[in-house]
C-alpha cells in the first residue's frame, strides 16, 4: 500500500492535504540487508514501509539481537533521537529489498501541525505501536517458546518465510536450536 492509501485508512485527508504529504516523504529503495541506521547513532528520520521488510536491532553482549519486524504499511522511527535528542540504542536493517518513504522528524511534525488529521493519524498508529509493545512485553514474561513461537505464526506467519530463522529466534528470546526443536515437533 502506499502512503496516502495508508494515511487514508485512518483519516480523511483533503487533495491538498494529500499532495502537501506527498511531496514531503521522500521514496527511497534499499536492498535486503542494507543498514538503514547503526545502533548507538542518531537517526530523525521517520519511515513508512511501502514494500518490503525492516527488522529493528541492538546488540548485547557482541550478539545482534532482533527487537522488532516492520513489514508493509509500517511506520518505523527511532525514539532516543527524535525526542531526547540522545543516540538510539536500535539501529534498522533491511531484510528484503524495501521501499520507503521517509522524512525528517522536524519535516513530519510541522506537518502534523499544518494537517489537522494528521495529529489523529500520528495518535492512532502510535496506539498501535503500544499495543504492539505490550503484546510482545507480555508474550516475552508469560509466554513459553512454544507460545510465543505459536503467536508468531497465528499473527503473521509470512515471517516465518520471509525472515531468517536466527533472527526469528532471537526476536522470540530464544537459541535457534530450541527455535529448531519447536518447529521440529510442527
Amino acid at each position: 500500500m502506499e502512503l496516502l492509501s495508508f494515511i487514508c485508512t485512518k483519516v480523511s485527508l483533503s487533495p491538498e492535504d494529500k499532495q502537501i504529504i506527498d511531496a514531503a516523504f521522500r521514496r527511497e529503495t534499499h536492498p535486503k540487508g542494507t543498514i538503514l541506521s547503526h545502533p548507538y547513532h542518531s537517526n530523525q528520520k521517520v519511515l513508512f514501509i511501502e514494500k518490503g521488510l525492516v527488522r529493528t536491532f541492538y546488540n548485547h553482549n557482541d550478539k545482534d539481537i532482533t527487537h522488532f519486524f516492520f513489514d508493509e504499511n509500517s511506520i518505523a522511527t527511532t525514539l532516543d533521537s527524535i525526542f531526547y535528542n540522545k543516540q538510539d540504542q536500535y539501529g534498522m536493517q533491511t531484510l528484503e529489498d524495501t521501499t520507503v518513504r521517509t522524512i525528517r522528524y522536524q519535516d513530519f511534525s510541522r506537518i502534523l501541525d499544518e494537517i489537522k488529521p494528521m495529529k489523529e493519524f500520528a495518535f492512532l498508529t502510535s496506539i498501535d505501536v503500544i499495543k504492539a509493545f505490550s503484546d510482545r512485553i507480555y508474550s516475552l514474561q508469560f509466554h513459553t517458546a512454544q507460545q510465543r513461537y505459536d503467536a508468531l505464526l497465528a499473527s503473521n506467519p509470512s515471517l516465518i518465510l520471509r525472515v531468517p530463522l536466527g533472527h526469528i529466534a532471537s526476536y522470540l528470546g530464544i537459541t535457534q536450536q530450541t527455535l529448531s526443536v519447536i518447529r521440529g515437533k510442527k
